[in-house]
């Protein structure tokens, strides 16, 4: 097993950019912290590196052993870890259409990783996302899905030509909206069906709205609007696929 103590060794320089999304684009890699993050990934078969500071046994090829100061300049998780792995990506295309999600400027890395999270848990099918939204690699995304990530396909991609796409496929697609919205108890159940949500201080873009088939909104009393993660959750509940 390879033993890296030094913390400038060029591997540790190297992983240390998969800090930041410009280093994780570059490299097409990025980092997972944790016992539960790598067991999902290597499920997934992303795994390209074990990186582990004690004598745990991953029997996996390519495992690399590093002192605890290195543990410790390379995790960015608050509690103490003694396992990482650098992870390929490995984004796969949307071959089913009975339920899918549309994810407008999400910006809150917690938000995007509870909602990758809830549609797995729903079944959704896929997930779709502007290229304005935040960055579905980033820790505290990875976190928030606790390994749903490597479950979901999901593609960042222009929402609008995505909409008209699922349109011609015979997906009716749903914006959330306060305005010139239905309540979303009126809303009858079809085969496919793909709902856009929108960015937590902006909602769905016009155009996207205007889009849509239809705009629905959330019954509630109190407040006009709920956390996008919440509403997401509603909505991915109510049309789950059972």
């Amino acid at each position: 097993m390879e033993r890296i103590e030094s913390l400038t060794n060029r591997n540790v320089i190297r992983w240390n950019r998969l800090h930041e999304k410009k280093g994780r684009d570059e490299a097409g890699r990025f980092l997972v912290e944790g016992d539960h993050l790598i067991a999902e990934a290597m499920k997934a078969g992303v795994v390209e590196t074990i990186i582990t500071d004690d004598d745990a046994d991953f029997r996996f090829p390519h495992t690399v052993s590093v002192s605890a100061a290195v543990m410790k300049k390379l995790s960015r998780n608050v509690s103490a870890v003694h396992h990482m792995a650098v992870c390929r990506m490995n984004e796969q295309a949307i071959v089913n259409n009975h339920r899918l999600l549309l994810l407008d400027g999400i910006q809150d890395p917690g938000n995007l990783g509870t909602l990758i999270r809830t549609a797995v848990s729903f079944s959704f099918d896929g997930i779709y996302l502007s290229p304005d939204c935040c960055d579905v690699y980033n820790e505290k995304t990875i976190r928030s899905t606790q390994g749903a990530l490597f479950t979901i396909p999901f593609v960042r991609t222009d929402l609008e030509d995505a909409v008209s796409r699922l349109q011609d496929a015979g997906v009716t697609v749903y914006a959330t909206a306060l305005d010139a919205s239905i309540p979303f108890g009126e809303v009858q159940e079809g085969s496919q069906m793909a709902f856009i949500l929108g960015n937590e201080g902006q909602g769905v873009h016009p155009r996207l709205q205007k889009l849509a088939d239809q705009r629905i909104r959330i019954e509630m009393q109190g407040f006009e609007s709920l956390n996008v993660a919440v509403a997401g959750g509603i909505v991915m509940y109510r049309f789950r696929v059972q």
